[in-house]
C-alpha cells in the first residue's frame, strides 16, 4: 500500500510540473501568452513591431480539451518555442467580459465577440495575417482556423503553416496535403 501511495504522489508530481498555472478566470496561462487591452489593431501593430504574426486563442474554464492542449501539447518543447519565437498570443475567454475591439473598430466584451465571430467552441485558435482591412473583423480576416484540440504534431504544423504563409501560395499543398507531407517526413513517425 505504501509502494501505491509513493507512486501516486510521484505522479501527482510530475503531473503538475508540465502543466500551465490557472490564472483567476480559470484559464490555462502559459509565459507565452500576452496580457493586452484587447484592442486588436495595436496587438496587431505590436506582434508586426516584434516581426510575429498574431493569433487568438478562445478558451473556457473547465474546458477540457483546452486542458489536454495545456498539458500535453504546448508544453512539448519543439511547440512551445515555435510558438514563443513566432506568435504574438492574446488568449480571450469565451465566456468573458473584457471589453475587445475588433479590427473593425467594434468593441464587444469576448462572450459577444464570440458571438460575432461564430466561435461555438473551445479551444478555437484564430491566425491574423500581417495586415487587416478596416472594414473587416477578425473571423473575416483570419488566413486559417483551428477548431479543436489537435496532438502535437498537427499543432505545430498549423503553426509553421502558417508562419510559413503557406496559405498564400499558389499551389494545391492545403494545410490537409502539407500536414500528410509533414507526417511522411517526420523521423519519429509520429502521425499525431
Amino acid at each position: 500500500m505504501r509502494r501505491f501511495l509513493a507512486i501516486l504522489g510521484l505522479l501527482a508530481l510530475t503531473g503538475g510540473a508540465q502543466a500551465a498555472e490557472l490564472g483567476d478566470d480559470g484559464l490555462h496561462k502559459t509565459a507565452w501568452m500576452r496580457d493586452t487591452f484587447k484592442d486588436l489593431r495595436e496587438d496587431l501593430g505590436e506582434a508586426n513591431a516584434e516581426g510575429k504574426r498574431l493569433v487568438l486563442f478562445f478558451e473556457q474554464r473547465g474546458c477540457v480539451y483546452c486542458a489536454k492542449m495545456h498539458k500535453e501539447v504546448f508544453p512539448r518543447p519543439e511547440v512551445s518555442s515555435y510558438i514563443e519565437e513566432n506568435y504574438f498570443v492574446v488568449q480571450l475567454n469565451l465566456h468573458g467580459d473584457i471589453e475587445v475591439t475588433d479590427f473593425d473598430g467594434e468593441a464587444l466584451s469576448e462572450k459577444d465577440m464570440a458571438r460575432k465571430w461564430g466561435i461555438l467552441f473551445t479551444p478555437t485558435i484564430l491566425f491574423l495575417p500581417e495586415e487587416v482591412a478596416e472594414d473587416q473583423s477578425a473571423q473575416q480576416a483570419a488566413v486559417a482556423v483551428m477548431p479543436g484540440a489537435f496532438g502535437a504534431g498537427t499543432t505545430l504544423d498549423m503553426f509553421t503553416w502558417v508562419a510559413e504563409k503557406r496559405y498564400a501560395l499558389d499551389n494545391d499543398e492545403d494545410f490537409q496535403r502539407y500536414h500528410a507531407r509533414r507526417i511522411q517526413e517526420r523521423s519519429n513517425g509520429s502521425t499525431d
